[in-house]
């Protein structure tokens, strides 16, 4: 059975109302999952008024009524956002106020075993937090939502490979601190989950260093040897492979190469320059170790052509298969465990 993947149009001042109609204008994303639309129908319209599409779409009142063998896509009108009140292009807090109530109803319903994922189009940060999200980023946020208890992080994928954090939205002054070992442990252990979620069994792992040219043997700081190299030794004793740490300058290039299907980054910029730089286009954003699947496309709202139809699909397009190849997995070990 096809896993049943909710989607969110995003905030409505940016570009995702477009690029959720130019996702589901495509016959090939009906393949691979059923989809309900969860958000508000004045949005959809306006998506499909950006994107110079027409999408057929029926409105339905619980996931229960929908209809997936149709050619009209299910809509749960919450009817929640009025796009004339807001000015497209802009951050605004009450459009964020109401992209985190979407997603929460979202989750909820996720949690009731009624979606197997949720896929949303960019959010604004900004406009989120201002609109009494209170969390450092919506990992944090879905993290409190579905009340986990562990390790978790930002998981960005690219077609070339995906990096995995030891530490994220922080200070670069406080992350220096917090590559410890359990960190690590935690960003190599969902490296391996997701990708064998992903259908890797066996993947390749490459650490990154945290200093310049490695450490140069302690010349330029000494994590890499009283911290990172033998918290990675300890691991591969425990069956937890990888490779590294190698110089950051020369991890992603392996990577690039075919090396390695992932990278385990030390922090933020480290990881997400060479995925945006490589991968803008089709870069995902995956919030890993959840009960809860999660996953958007890796850039922004793009606030700087809204309205005009030029919004490239391609990370959405990406989003959409990571968000139905997790739920999908998570879908078929569910029911081998209880057959």
């Amino acid at each position: 059975m096809k896993p049943l993947i909710g989607l969110m149009l995003g905030d409505v001042t940016g570009i995702g109302p477009e690029l959720v109609v130019k996702l589901l204008s495509t016959p090939q994303a009906r393949e691979r999952a059923d989809v309900v639309i969860i958000g508000d129908e004045r949005v959809l319209k306006l998506g499909m008024r950006d994107a110079g599409l027409t999408l057929p779409y029926v409105k339905i009142s619980t996931l229960s009524e929908a209809d997936h063998a149709g050619e009209a896509v299910p809509l749960l009108d919450l009817h929640n956002v009025d796009p004339s009140l807001f000015e497209r292009g802009q951050v605004s807090a009450e459009s964020g106020r109401l992209t985190g109530e979407t997603l929460k109803i979202m989750t909820d319903l996720a949690l009731a075993g009624e979606l197997d994922g949720i896929c949303f189009a960019p959010l604004n940060k900004a406009g989120l937090h201002r609109g009494g999200w209170n969390y450092h980023d919506e990992h944090q946020m879905f993290a409190a939502w579905t009340d986990h208890v562990g390790y978790f992080g930002e998981v960005n994928i690219i077609p070339q490979f995906s990096t995995f954090r030891v530490t994220s939205h922080v200070a670069l002054r406080k992350a220096v601190d917090m590559v410890q070992p359990d960190r690590i442990e935690g960003a190599l252990q969902l490296a391996h989950d997701t990708l064998r979620a992903l259908g890797n069994p066996a993947p390749r792992i490459g650490v990154a260093a945290l200093n310049p040219h490695n450490g140069e043997n302690g010349l330029f700081g000494d994590e890499e040897i009283t911290i990172i190299r033998p918290t990675l030794e300890k691991l591969r004793a425990k069956g937890l492979a990888s490779e590294g740490p190698f110089p950051s300058d020369t991890v992603f290039i392996k990577a690039r190469n075919g090396d390695f299907d992932a990278v385990v980054i030390m922090y933020h910029d480290q990881g997400q320059i060479a995925t945006k730089l490589l991968g803008f286009s089709q870069g995902v954003t995956l919030t890993g170790g959840l009960k809860t699947v999660y996953a958007t496309p890796a850039h922004g709202v793009a606030y700087d052509i809204v309205g005009t139809g030029k919004a490239d699909v391609g990370a959405m397009a990406a989003a959409f298969r990571v968000a139905t190849d997790n739920a999908a997995a998570r879908k078929h070990k569910r029911e081998v465990a209880t057959a």
